[in-house]
């Protein structure tokens, strides 16, 4: 009986305490600051997470670690990336699924990495963009960047930044494509069309040159082969200057807001192209738009635009997070797209053809301004694309900035990281090459 009294005694003492003691209460406290929330790539895969025990871990490791940025070393809180981007979210403990895909991550690193450092580039990006939905697949960046080791300055290591997002560049030559496109919805040229192409002309005081030679006549589809600026430009004169600016704003390369944030309450950062506005392109300007130069936009801008023509015609807006809902709007007539790609496909470059599949895309060289000049020895290049040609499952966009390995053009440098990128996700989708059955056994078409 007396030990019934003490068991009872002692229960009732730890009541009291549990009462009356809220912090030693078992139940979390209403005031605790909540867990943050975790980053996710599209299959659930986690690719940022917070512990009781550690702020913040990258399970991954090296991977999308640009795109997904860093924060404060003891609590977490974002200071870059989507960590800074999200934080009124990440902070209340809400958890966010992107679209991309940890395996076309890794395939677009691998080969950027590679090619990046083989270049001797100071940095560079690549984009993998679902052609059907505008999902973005992959985003990469280069050269590597691992937020768990000790940060050089902001200005010292470039190494942390999104390039993909953040950086805006001259697209060069991969916007002949879309001028082609142009001339062919609006009907002024078709790709047979013929042009007087010498390797120079002069607009408006200024001489504009051809770097490829190339015969002094050019089709159309030539013209995309060689990558002739005398070609474009000539053609393009047969455009009213209001029309090809007003296609160029169909095609959301002027947009600030390129991407559908996942809530109101957040956006997430995208650099700002930089585009004369119309009033100010006299014939020197609007000759230089139609080959590239003489504007700034994102490698994003350009994949989403790029990816008009995988779509057959159909702008989808960039998304980066699973369940946003995109826009959509028509740009260009089914068949206009479908031309421009049989055109790329038969005029790309050697350096991009993939033994069996039918690829295509188009190279860009672009000048980068240093100290208000357009320099010889500071270039961005670029290489843009689909997989496959014919029915494209895939935009793919390459940029490196300021190769310095003696070669500086895309057809050397970003048409082997396309090539390699386009390699690893047809093995991923399992589709074969084509044979030729003419001769025993077959061959690969090439």
């Amino acid at each position: 009986m007396a030990f019934l009294a003490f068991a009872l005694s002692l229960a009732y003492g730890f009541y009291l305490l549990w009462h009356n003691a809220p912090g030693l209460s078992l139940q979390p406290s209403p005031s605790a600051s909540p867990l943050r929330g975790r980053l996710e790539a599209a299959d659930g895969t986690p690719l940022a997470l917070s512990t009781p025990e550690e702020p913040r871990l990258y399970p991954l490791g090296l991977s999308a670690t640009q795109l997904l940025g860093f924060g404060e070393r003891a609590n977490g809180r974002g200071l870059a990336g989507l960590e800074l981007d999200l934080e009124p979210l990440l902070s209340q403990g809400q958890s966010l699924r992107l679209t991309i895909q940890p395996q076309v991550q890794a395939i677009a690193e691998r080969a950027l990495w590679r090619g990046a450092q083989s270049a001797r580039a100071d940095w560079g990006a690549a984009l993998v963009m679902e052609a059907r939905t505008g999902r973005l697949l992959a985003v990469a960046n280069a050269p590597p960047f691992d937020p768990a080791a000790p940060r050089k300055g902001a200005q010292e290591d470039l190494s942390w930044r999104n390039h993909a997002f953040t950086q805006a560049i001259e697209p060069g030559s991969t916007v002949k494509s879309l001028t082609a496109a142009v001339l062919l919805e609006e009907g002024v040229a078709q790709l047979g069309t013929r042009v007087y192409a010498p390797m120079s002309r002069r607009v408006a005081g200024w001489t504009i040159n051809d770097a490829v030679k190339h015969p002094e006549t050019l089709t159309l589809a030539e013209v995309l082969r060689y990558s002739s600026n005398v070609g474009i430009t000539t053609l393009a004169e047969r455009l009213p200057r209001a029309t090809l600016y007003r296609y160029f704003e169909r095609l959301h390369l002027m947009d600030k807001a390129l991407l559908p944030p996942p809530h109101p309450a957040v956006a997430v950062q995208v650099a700002s192209p930089l585009f004369r506005p119309l009033a100010r392109w006299g014939p020197a300007e609007y000759a230089n738009a139609t080959f590239g130069q003489g504007f700034l936009i994102t490698p994003l801008h350009l994949a989403a635009a790029y990816n008009t023509l995988a779509a057959d015609g159909t702008y989808r807006q960039p998304l980066l997070f699973d369940g946003s809902p995109g826009r959509s709007e028509r740009v260009f007539r089914p068949e206009v797209a479908q031309d421009i790609r049989r055109a790329l496909a038969r005029g790309m470059t050697e350096n991009a053809r993939l033994a069996g599949y039918t690829l295509a895309g188009k190279t860009g060289t672009a000048q980068v301004v240093v100290n208000g000049r357009y320099s010889n020895e500071v270039y961005t290049a670029l290489f843009a694309g689909f997989v496959p040609a014919e029915r494209p499952r895939a935009t793919v966009v390459v940029v490196l900035f300021h190769p310095q390995a003696g070669r500086i053009h895309g057809a050397q440098v970003a048409a082997p990281i396309y090539r390699e990128i386009a390699a690893g996700l047809l093995a991923l989708w399992g589709i074969p090459p084509q044979l030729e059955l003419s001769s025993p056994g077959g061959r690969l078409v090439r």
